[in-house]
C-alpha cells in the first residue's frame, strides 16, 4: 500500500497546526451508533479498504494523497458492516466509585466522608448496590450502626435528605 501523507496543515480550536498524529475520527456502527475515536490514519486506510464510508468530511477540506490518489480527511466514518459489541454489565460498586459518586462528603452531616454506610444494614437484609450505599463519616455510622436510616434520624442523628 503506498504511503500516506498530508497535502495542507490543519488547525486546530486553537489556531495552532494540527499534528496529524493526535487528530482523530469518529467511528460510528453501520446502525450509526458512536463505537470510538480512531486515528486519522487508521479512518482513512478503512475508507480505501472499502470498509467504511464517509458520512461528514473534515470541515477544513483537508486531502490526504498517495502515490495514484488523493482522499478527503473525514471527521465521521461509519462502518460498511453491523459491529457487534459485547455486552458492558453494570459497573461494579467499589468504595473509590462510591465516595467519588458522593464527592468525599458524608451523606447524614456534610462532614468529610471516610467509611460506607448501608442506608438499610445488610445485617436487616439491604443489598450491597448503589442505591443502598452511601460515603458517611466515621462518627455518623458508628451512631447510624444497624439501624434504618430513618430510625436514625429519628433519634437525633440528622436527618436524611440535607
Amino acid at each position: 500500500m503506498p504511503s500516506l501523507r498530508p497535502a495542507a496543515e490543519g488547525t486546530e480550536s486553537t489556531g495552532q497546526p494540527a499534528p496529524w498524529g493526535r487528530r482523530r475520527v469518529l467511528l460510528l456502527n453501520a446502525t450509526f451508533e458512536p463505537l470510538t475515536a480512531l486515528p486519522m490514519r487508521r479512518a482513512v486506510v478503512l475508507v480505501v479498504c472499502g470498509k467504511a464510508e464517509v458520512v461528514h468530511g473534515d470541515p477544513t477540506g483537508l486531502l490526504m494523497h498517495s502515490a495514484t490518489s488523493s482522499v478527503a480527511i473525514p471527521s465521521v466514518i461509519r462502518l460498511s458492516n453491523y459491529v457487534r459489541v459485547p455486552y458492558r454489565g453494570r459497573v461494579p460498586l467499589t468504595r473509590a466509585g462510591l465516595m467519588h459518586r458522593d464527592r468525599y462528603r458524608c451523606a447524614y452531616c456534610g462532614g468529610r466522608a471516610e467509611t460506607i454506610d448501608h442506608v438499610v444494614p445488610r445485617s436487616r437484609g439491604g443489598p450491597h448496590t448503589w442505591q443502598n450505599c452511601v460515603a458517611s463519616c466515621a462518627k455518623c455510622n458508628h451512631r447510624k450502626a444497624d439501624m434504618l436510616a430513618l430510625r436514625a434520624a429519628l433519634d437525633g442523628l440528622t436527618s436524611v435528605d440535607g
